[in-house]
């Protein structure tokens, strides 16, 4: 077994794009063998998203500190530019999960 090289694992920890397959291309039996093997790879969303929430409260954890410890506004205003943004992944990731085990 080849190793991963940490940045690609680190990706494949953060995002799951890699689980999915092309449900748009191909023959009707291959879009819809497509669609059954994504229906099963989405019982890892959840995985990612707590992995995201977890982001999510680290990242409002450090905009409050830099605001009220550091005094640090600017600072501060990135950290909850990342945590609104992983906000909006975490949505689009419970919307995908949802749709793709509702049957």
């Amino acid at each position: 077994m080849t190793s991963m090289r940490p940045v690609s694992l680190l990706h494949r920890y953060l995002f799951y794009g890699w689980l999915f397959r092309d449900a748009s291309a191909g023959t009707y039996l291959e879009r819809a063998a497509a669609l059954a093997h994504n229906r099963q790879q989405a019982r890892w969303l959840p995985v990612y998203l707590l992995r995201w929430m977890a982001i999510s409260v680290t990242m409002l954890a450090l905009a409050s500190f830099c605001e009220r410890v550091l005094a640090s506004h600017a600072l501060s205003m990135s950290f909850y530019l990342l945590t609104t943004l992983t906000l909006v992944f975490n949505a689009v990731t419970a919307a995908c999960w949802r749709l793709l085990r509702a049957h």
